[in-house]
């Protein structure tokens, strides 16, 4: 996925209430952009790291500049929740993702449950559905293992209950965590910070559903989704 323009460069000076971020660009405009990120952005926040914020020309928005990538750790980091699904969708299309090929159609935001919508579902005739639900992680906080959620995430929780019900049912269901890092090899569920989704990550793999992580490349210019990482599977909680 290319940026539909050039990004411009600056500093973080603060990231606040969840959705506002103030950047100091190269040339001395300090700016407050929208932050799409609901989560706690674990060693992504701090003041003074470089940030890359794209602008809008959509009179509609309250804020036109958005924050994109920051640089932590020597490298760049998605930190945008919403471009996962763009990336998926793109990496579905390009046949990409290997364990996800061979499906003639491609439907997003489909109901799942009674009151919950699933990001794709795949299907094509004489295969099961295949229900995927996609998950942004950028959290590194030891070494080189990427880690999902950096906060209490009951509703992810409650995804995978959903899609553990899918393969009761006879379809296929597949949780898929996008690493929009470079510098990580392998996934873990963190535990220590929600140790419900840990435990409840790996009985859905119990279940029978399928866990995938992809790391991504990424640049000042565009994001892909690249290649599979590993996922470190953790005993579920007693």
């Amino acid at each position: 996925m290319r940026f539909t323009a050039p990004l411009a460069h600056g500093a973080l000076v603060s990231r606040y209430k969840r959705f506002f971020a103030d950047v100091r660009l190269d040339d001395g405009t300090e700016i407050t952009a929208h932050c799409p990120n609901p989560g706690a952005m674990l060693g992504l926040n701090t003041p003074g790291f470089g940030a890359w914020v794209s602008r809008s020309d959509d009179p509609n928005r309250k804020l036109a500049w958005t924050l994109e990538l920051v640089e932590a750790d020597g490298g760049l980091v998605g930190i945008n929740t919403l471009l996962p699904n763009r990336l998926v969708a793109e990496a579905l299309a390009a046949d990409v993702i290997p364990e996800l090929t061979g499906y003639a159609v491609h439907r997003r935001e489909v109901k799942m449950g009674a009151a919950s919508r699933v990001d794709f579902v795949l299907e094509d005739p004489g295969r099961p559905r295949c229900w995927l639900e996609v998950k942004n992680c950028h959290l590194r906080r030891e070494g080189t293992l990427a880690e999902f959620p950096d906060c209490v995430a009951a509703r992810s929780a409650k995804h995978l209950r959903e899609l553990a019900e899918r393969v009761a049912e006879g379809d296929r269901a597949v949780q898929l965590f996008v690493i929009q890092r470079t510098d990580c090899d392998r996934f873990a569920a963190c535990a220590d910070l929600d140790p419900v989704y840990a435990a409840e990550l790996t009985r859905a793999a119990g279940a029978g559903v399928e866990v995938l992580c992809y790391g991504c490349d990424i640049s000042e210019t565009d994001i892909h989704i690249a290649r599979r990482l590993p996922w470190i599977h953790a005993p579920a909680a007693t």
